[in-house]
């Protein structure tokens, strides 16, 4: 942070600043720095070890394509298992589905959830209220190498590939993501900025090719996230899952009842089209 600005330096050659209009909180979990302040183009930002995590004004965007998305193209889940995603956002969408049953957030750091029912309720709600919510704090990896519990969509929101979110992007963990799948499930990941980001993006296709019998990604524009569009992984053993027609799409989105701002089922179908430099870069 400089003066009155926060400086993010996630990437070598490109440094991005906010404007700190009102500084909320600044302290430190037991395993992470935190940081939440007011911004006139963004509202309320989040930032863990220096890196923006979510904000106020275009959350809406990552939340409802890394939820929604693969919740209607499977078209029939009911366990639903969120690694990472302490601010509850993604718990949040998760839970608008009324079909869901049970959505499990595991959470390696505790001190994120208080702090985000304290601070992020315009983003959480009352989603860590939900009776469907279970909540566990431990290492995303330990989970899913020892639940005995299978999903239908397992999202990994986690942070970039440093610090506690580095092993969230190892083959061990996708390995282990894929044995607690369902028949028919799918698993989505985040996986940043492929123009600054591309190694991220590569590396995880890669990973999760020789697991999965469908693997590609789709992309969304998040403002927040700069350096271009972000990409998210897709990975199932259902080859269907892909491309449910939009129709099909459009009728599960209408007997939601969803309200969002981002997603639409033409959204859906249009977002696996990629630009060309990310289909050469995961070919």
């Amino acid at each position: 942070m400089t003066g009155d600005w926060f400086e993010e330096t996630l990437h070598p050659g490109l440094h991005t600043r906010l404007r700190i209009d009102k500084l909320l909180y600044e302290g430190n979990s037991d395993l992470q720095h935190l940081i939440l302040f007011e911004n006139p183009e963004f509202g309320r930002v989040l930032a863990l070890n220096g890196v923006v995590q979510t904000t106020e004004r275009d959350e809406f965007i990552y939340h409802e394509m890394l939820a929604h998305l693969p919740l209607l193209a499977h078209g029939a889940a009911r366990e639903v298992l969120i690694i990472g995603g302490g601010d509850g956002g993604m718990l949040e969408e998760v839970l608008k589905h009324q079909a869901v049953t049970r959505a499990t957030l595991v959470e390696i750091d505790a001190g994120v959830i208080k702090f985000s029912k304290e601070y992020l309720r315009s983003i959480c709600g009352n989603a860590f209220e939900d009776p469907r919510t279970e909540i566990v704090i431990a290492d995303g990896v330990d989970h899913v190498e020892t639940t005995e519990d299978r999903y239908d969509v397992v999202i990994v929101d986690s942070t970039d590939p440093i610090g506690p979110g580095e092993i969230l992007f190892t083959e061990r963990f996708y390995t282990a993501c894929k044995r607690v799948l369902a028949p028919g499930g799918v698993l989505v990941t985040q996986n940043g900025v492929p123009f600054v980001q591309g190694d991220e993006l590569r590396n995880t296709l890669a990973a999760l090719k020789p697991l999965f019998a469908d693997t590609s990604c789709y992309t969304a524009t998040v403002p927040a996230y700069v350096g271009g569009c972000m990409a998210f992984g897709w990975a199932t053993d259902d080859t269907d899952l892909r491309s449910v027609s939009l129709d099909a799409l459009e009728r599960r989105y209408a007997g939601a009842k969803l309200d969002t701002r981002y997603y639409t089922p033409a959204v859906h179908r249009a977002a696996f089209a990629l630009p060309g430099y990310i289909a050469e870069l995961i070919a």
